[in-house]
């Protein structure tokens, strides 16, 4: 079993006292050498903050970390790529602004860490009367007085520049206050470009969204730029042959074999795509939780949802997971800005609750399909649209309905299981549905309730002629069902008949159950259902 660097963003630290990594510095060296100003957009905990941690130290000409060494306990650190390559490891002046530590909520907040930053290098350098200039004076002397003293172009790097402004979102005011202190920041860039040997930034949002690199026009965005995909994460290909042992550890403590536990894995983690190429990218804070742990558990959505997501979700079109998925989009969809919330889809996808599933077309001009990473997000993105739609409300019959979907699960008691149902719909305040009452409102809040309790239901299942409400695979069955409001269990379960929406199954082994299920609109529940075998 090895050491896991678990919330550790330090690349020294991790080094130092023989921690796991995952060896990037191939990529970071081919970013290095072909030498534009970057910006990396990925989802939170994706290892962005490692990545900066780890090009400061490079750029520091702190090769010792990267040789092959053995830690003072004794734990064989191996060599990296970049110490075979004939970079020179000259110390250049790195100025580092990490806006993702901390809870920024305030103006006066992000200020004093702009000011605190910017002192620290000031003092490096010697530079007074820094309370007489604006902060885009004292970046451009800190640029120019870092070059003259030690004679090497300056390395700027940011990480999570747009922390402060995506849980501003919808106070206007606020982001333009914080927009107007990035611009006056990091708008000398360009035009000190002689006093810049690197720059590298990094956010959820693309710079394009957030209007603040306006003048930084000359960044070379490479979110989906297929050569960059496993820049941050973990890839397929590293799963299995740098990380193979912790697969093999893990599968022996759970008594399973290598197969299988790696295909809990892959279908607990995996799932991200973000370019054409279509490389399967893994979660890498969840994947090293589960190594350091020994067991599978949804660990990125239990630490990494942001309440500034349920607060755009409220201002923006609802939010049907049951149907979001398989639509096609153009590449203009990435570029939407988030605060004129219009679509969710953007913040979804560059939040990580959306990915590339497929994509076509040729040089350039392509239509991506989205969807739904994996269980691990699916799960956690139905519970943060459940507590969006619902709030805090009917958590005493949510129990009852979960409680008795854990014992559908093994006793195949469907009348409980049904009665459940209709204890948690009773429970609904009448003004959170008055707007929506209509056979696809039970549905969808139905739908993504069963996927927060991690069940493997299907909606809108294709059939040769029509698409089924929703499907529930049981360990002891299937259940193919029918929602009808205001109509009848018996015309439910008539159409299941009549478009074979069962018959893709018929060779699963498992018993089929067709259910049909009828909403009575003055009930505002369910008042009749039946099955059929």
């Amino acid at each position: 079993m090895r050491k896991y660097p678990v919330g550790i963003q330090s690349f020294e630290k991790i080094r130092k006292d023989g921690y796991l990594y995952v060896d990037k510095t191939a990529l970071i060296y081919k970013m290095i050498t072909e030498g534009c100003p970057y910006f990396l957009s990925r989802p939170r905990r994706f290892g962005k903050s490692l990545l900066v941690s780890t090009l400061a130290a490079v750029f520091e000409g702190r090769r010792e970390l990267f040789e092959a060494f053995t830690t003072e306990d004794g734990i064989e650190q191996p060599q990296l790529f970049i110490a075979t390559t004939k970079w020179k490891w000259e110390k250049y002046p790195v100025f580092h602004f990490d806006f993702s530590a901390g809870d920024l909520r305030d103006i006066e907040q992000l200020d004093e860490m702009i000011d605190v930053t910017l002192s620290s290098y000031e003092r490096l350098y010697g530079i007074s009367h820094r309370d007489k200039m604006g902060i885009n004076l004292r970046m451009v002397t800190l640029l120019r007085t870092s070059h003259e003293q030690t004679g090497k172009r300056a390395v700027v790097l940011v990480d999570e520049y747009d922390n402060f402004i995506l849980h501003a979102l919808g106070n206007a005011e606020k982001v333009d206050l914080a927009r107007h202190r990035f611009q006056n920041l990091f708008g000398p860039l360009k035009a000190e470009d002689d006093h810049l040997q690197f720059v590298f930034i990094t956010g959820i949002s693309k710079f394009s969204q957030m209007g603040v690199f306006s003048k930084l026009n000359n960044l070379k965005n490479i979110s989906m730029v297929p050569a960059y995909d496993s820049l941050c994460g973990i890839s397929e290909e590293e799963l299995t042959s740098v990380l193979k042992s912790d697969i093999e550890w893990m599968a022996n403590r759970n008594q399973i074999s290598y197969g299988e536990m790696f295909a809990h894995l892959k279908s607990r983690y995996d799932g991200y795509h973000f370019s054409e190429a279509l490389t399967d990218i893994y979660n890498p804070f969840s994947l090293i939780n589960a190594f350091d742990t020994g067991k599978e558990s949804d660990y990125w959505f239990d630490r990494g949802t942001s309440g500034a997501l349920i607060d755009m979700l409220a201002q923006m079109p609802p939010v049907d997971i049951s149907t979001i998925e398989d639509n096609i989009y153009s590449s203009t969809m990435f570029d939407l800005p988030f605060e004129s919330f219009e679509d969710p889809l953007p913040i979804l996808y560059q939040s990580g609750y959306l990915t590339i599933r497929s994509c076509e077309g040729e040089m350039g001009d392509y239509f991506y399909k989205l969807g739904i990473p994996n269980q691990e997000v699916r799960r956690g993105f139905a519970e943060c649209l459940y507590r969006h739609v619902i709030g805090k409300g009917s958590e005493t019959n949510r129990s009852v309905l979960f409680n008795a979907y854990a014992r559908f699960r093994f006793s195949a008691d469907l009348p409980a299981f049904i009665e459940a149902i209709k204890t948690f719909f009773a429970g609904v305040p009448y003004h959170w549905e008055a707007d929506n009452r209509n056979e696809h409102y039970y549905h969808a809040l139905l739908y993504t309730l069963l996927t927060a309790f991690g069940a493997d239901i299907r909606a809108e299942e294709p059939s040769a002629k029509g698409r089924s409400d929703l499907t529930l695979l049981m360990p002891k069955g299937i259940y193919v069902m029918e929602l009808k409001y205001d109509g009848s269990a018996e015309a439910a379960l008539e159409q299941i008949n009549q478009r074979g929406y069962a018959n893709k199954y018929a060779l699963d082994g498992r018993p089929i159950t067709k259910v049909g299920i009828c909403f009575n609109s003055k009930e505002r529940n369910i008042t009749e259902w039946k099955t059929q075998s």
